[in-house]
């Protein structure tokens, strides 16, 4: 990525997605505070991750930006904790116990060679006909993948057989990413605002 978020700018969006995801929760719609810093008014793409004790429960990105980043922080991290089609919608019981992670993307990347892929790197996004599947840069890490294995992982999240990404007619991009979180639950009070 060429501009990378400073530890404020990281604190500020943490906040603003907690505070989307809360309002989102209560009311039904994120509440979005409209921010000045052209950081965070960068057309970046993103990915909100909701973790509860030590294990997702939501994650929502887009790689295509309609809004400005801080905007599309607060609407992915409501998609994130309502309408992940793997977990329950989040419910006012859930807001006292969860942490959120932020990966802060880069343009993809089209590939042809797959030992372009730096483990730990880059991320994975992967089309074959109406078929998609992403894995984040940090993914293959925490289960401690190679190469090979992240590109079989990210066949089987597409709903593909795991060879396919040797297939001609597979599509593979990567790209980076900036990931902050919080560090625990203590950080952000939930009465929070940016500024």
């Amino acid at each position: 990525m060429d501009k990378t978020l400073t530890a404020r700018h990281q604190d500020i969006l943490l906040a603003t997605a907690r505070k989307a995801i809360e309002s989102c929760v209560l009311t039904g719609e994120p509440a979005i505070e409209s921010m000045e810093d052209s950081a965070l008014n960068a057309q970046l793409g993103c990915f909100v991750s909701i973790k509860q004790n030590g294990q997702l429960r939501g994650c929502i990105g887009n790689f295509q930006p309609q809004w400005p980043l801080y905007r599309e922080v607060a609407e992915m991290a409501c998609a994130a904790a309502t309408k992940d089609p793997r977990f329950y919608p989040m419910g006012k019981e859930d807001l006292d116990n969860f942490l959120i992670e932020i990966s802060v993307l880069s343009p993809l990347e089209k590939i042809t060679d797959p030992n372009t892929i730096q483990v730990g790197v880059h991320g994975i996004y992967l089309e074959k006909g109406s078929y998609r599947g992403v894995l984040l840069p940090q993914v293959a890490v925490e289960h401690q993948w190679d190469r090979t294995m992240f590109l079989r992982q990210t066949c089987a999240k597409a709903g593909l057989p795991t060879e396919a990404w040797k297939s001609e007619d597979t599509d593979i991009f990567i790209f980076s990413a900036q990931v902050f979180a919080e560090a625990d639950l203590c950080t952000i009070p939930l009465s929070s605002t940016s500024t």
